[in-house]
């Protein structure tokens, strides 16, 4: 059993903690790494296991975490680490054409959250901006990341979408994601730029996530509303191995990886462990539909291993820390909406 951190030190302790199988990877990994998006939630974490695997692994290699940088917090724990961080607005063609070019990238810059009322910037974002490092990095082994929300919603019974399911996306965040996703296949193509595109739902990392929303809304004796009644996990540390095992799957035209724990959930059981856990009680209104984002990770279970934290344990991490007082970056997953509009 995981013991549940007990600060944010700890946490982000445990969620860059690199398997024996990326550190053994990385040995063999030829070139430096850049991150593009790196003081993102997702992003911070991605780069410490980055460099922690390069230390372990005792490489001579460089890791280059690439962001706006419009907080300093982010920033000043990369660079306590040794990441070597580059403040660049990544759709300014001119800042991008300073960065290094390195052999392997990912590539995680993207908008969600506000899109709805702004379609224009987020267009911008998800396919303008793509389009900018996709030609900076033609020669680089690129991991994109992308969203499960690229395929349609579907029922729990087909147990989730998998990788040669035909995108279907609903509401123009989804659809400007297979926009980001259609620009490096066209590089690809085109420039036989080795890609993978990562489609992720959804990741956990006690500070954000699914499972965080859903804990609040308890403990704050709130009812759990939703219109997606299942979903998918997985903790933020397996995600982290995934993505920087998955430069080892990039080619040319492009590869798809579903990213995700091996369960699905239901909001309502999941909401009533949680309150079981907390010692409160819970008002769920699930809606009777049962289509829900779902996707089906079994191909990078072939290829990487199952996930090596348990939704059940998640669960209890996750009410656990709500309960301490764990830090909460307020960015809601909006798993919840099922019309596409976040």
């Amino acid at each position: 059993m995981i013991n549940t951190p007990q600060n944010e030190r700890e946490l982000n302790d445990l969620v860059s903690q690199p398997s024996g199988q990326l550190i053994d990877f990385i040995k063999g990994l030829s070139g430096d790494i850049s991150i593009l998006g790196a003081n993102g939630k997702i992003g911070l974490s991605l780069s410490l296991m980055a460099k922690r695997a390069i230390e372990m692994a005792n490489v001579d290699k460089k890791v280059y975490a690439v962001s706006r940088f419009s907080s300093d917090e982010g920033r000043l724990l990369l660079e306590e680490h040794g990441i070597e961080t580059i403040a660049c607005d990544l759709n300014d063609r001119e800042q991008v054409k300073s960065l290094p070019k390195t052999e392997n990238v990912i590539f995680m810059a993207g908008r969600k959250f506000g899109t709805q009322g702004s379609e224009p910037y987020t267009w911008a974002m998800n396919v303008l901006m793509p389009a900018v490092c996709a030609g900076h990095y033609k020669d680089s082994k690129i991991v994109v990341f992308s969203t499960g929300c690229v395929y349609s919603l579907v029922s729990k019974d087909t147990g989730g979408s998998v990788e040669p399911d035909r995108p279907d996306p609903v509401g123009e965040y989804a659809q400007s994601c297979l926009g980001r996703e259609r620009i490096f296949e066209y590089y690809s193509l085109t420039e036989k730029t080795p890609v993978l595109l990562l489609r992720l739902n959804y990741s956990t990392d006690l500070r954000y996530g699914v499972l965080c929303d859903i804990a609040k809304k308890i403990w704050n004796d709130e009812p759990v509303v939703t219109d997606c009644a299942y979903f998918n996990i997985s903790w933020q540390g397996d995600v982290n191995n995934y993505t920087l095992l998955a430069l080892s799957e990039c080619s040319s035209p492009a590869n798809y990886l579903n990213i995700t724990g091996p369960e699905i959930l239901s909001v309502a059981e999941v909401a009533e462990e949680m309150a079981s856990i907390m010692g409160k009680k819970v008002i769920i209104k699930c809606t009777e539909n049962d289509r829900s984002y779902l996707n089906d990770a079994a191909k990078s279970f072939r290829l990487f291993g199952k996930p090596s934290v348990t939704a059940k344990e998640l669960i209890r991490m996750q009410a656990e820390w709500i309960m301490q007082g764990g830090k909460d970056i307020d960015i809601p997953t909006h798993f919840e909406v099922g019309d596409g509009k976040f």
